[in-house]
């Protein structure tokens, strides 16, 4: 009775964020670090965003699927950013419970899309080398919209499963969350009810994230490769590398640093790895889309020359 009474409290109304480091003399360094990060995040994305919609040579399903990463990395940045940068400037970063189960949701379908995103993504390489012919019949404006649909739909599940396991778990103890943001390891870490329903449920939806994608992203780029190695003209090669070379760059960040700090099991030594780790895809990587997309396309390039003539004129 006693145990059923616990698992339906939580008395704990809100958390404290230790934030990434307590050391004072990196404070203000680390502030203005992540600041110029995260306006080098918003205004990247945006750009190119803008330069999507506004040249109609990159309204592609190529360019379709770029814009929805920009907006995930867009929103992403919004999810955890600004308590950051709190944690940097205040002496105790409080969230509360509610606020920190939301975060949590909308950090694990932010992440979940993202993984699915870049999924489509490799598909739409194939389909674009090795079936030229009927890239346009294949990737349809229905089918990329479908695609994305299942996209945002798949990360909305997922993030739904490890949130509602979250909240039927009792925090009675510590309030202290040894990160910047509301992961699941570091909460489970203060639960002082099962949490083996949360681990679970966090291995079926990771697992099933990680086997679908890299199944479909590995099976795509082996044909890829297959098909590359027939082409006999040195012009064929490089136009291949060209359109696949960003996509691969920004699939091995995006999954080598989540694999960094969510390889180990949840000890406390691990978590503290998993935060350091966790920088690399939560402020580096959406950084960097909007320039690998940028600075290896020579669409996007002709782009903003456009742009910047219409502005300029």
């Amino acid at each position: 009775m006693k145990q059923m009474v616990m698992q339906n409290y939580s008395s704990v109304s809100e958390f404290i964020l230790m934030g990434l480091t307590d050391r004072p003399d990196l404070q203000l360094p680390l502030l203005v670090l992540f600041l110029v990060n995260y306006t080098a995040t918003v205004v990247g994305n945006l750009s190119l965003m803008s330069l999507i919609c506004l040249n109609s040579h990159l309204h592609s399903p190529m360019y379709f699927f770029i814009f929805n990463l920009s907006f995930i990395d867009f929103c992403y940045s919004f999810v955890f950013t600004p308590k950051m940068l709190m944690s940097f400037v205040l002496e105790k970063n409080t969230i509360s419970f509610t606020g920190c189960m939301t975060q949590l949701f909308f950090f694990c379908f932010f992440v979940n899309s993202e993984s699915y995103v870049l999924t489509a993504m490799a598909y739409d390489r194939y389909v674009a080398i090795c079936q030229p012919l009927l890239y346009k019949a294949v990737m349809s404006p229905g089918i990329c919209f479908m695609l994305m649909f299942g996209s945002y739909l798949m990360g909305f599940a997922g993030a739904m499963a490890h949130t509602g396991c979250m909240i039927r778990l009792s925090f009675c103890d510590s309030n202290i969350i040894n990160h910047y943001m509301c992961d699941i390891f570091p909460l489970l870490q203060l639960s002082c009810s099962s949490i083996y329903v949360n681990e679970l449920v966090s291995f079926v939806v990771v697992g099933t994230v990680i086997t679908l994608s890299s199944l479909i992203i590995l099976i795509s780029y082996a044909m890829i490769l297959s098909n590359i190695v027939q082409m006999s003209s040195a012009r064929g090669w490089s136009k291949a590398m060209g359109t696949c070379g960003s996509h691969i760059i920004t699939v091995s960040l995006f999954y080598g640093s989540g694999l960094l700090a969510y390889v180990k099991p949840p000890s406390a030594e691990t978590v503290g790895q998993g935060k350091i780790f966790s920088v690399f895809y939560t402020f580096l990587v959406p950084m960097l889309n909007p320039l690998i997309y940028s600075l290896r396309n020579k669409d996007v390039k002709l782009a903003v020359k456009r742009t910047l003539r219409r502005i300029t004129n």
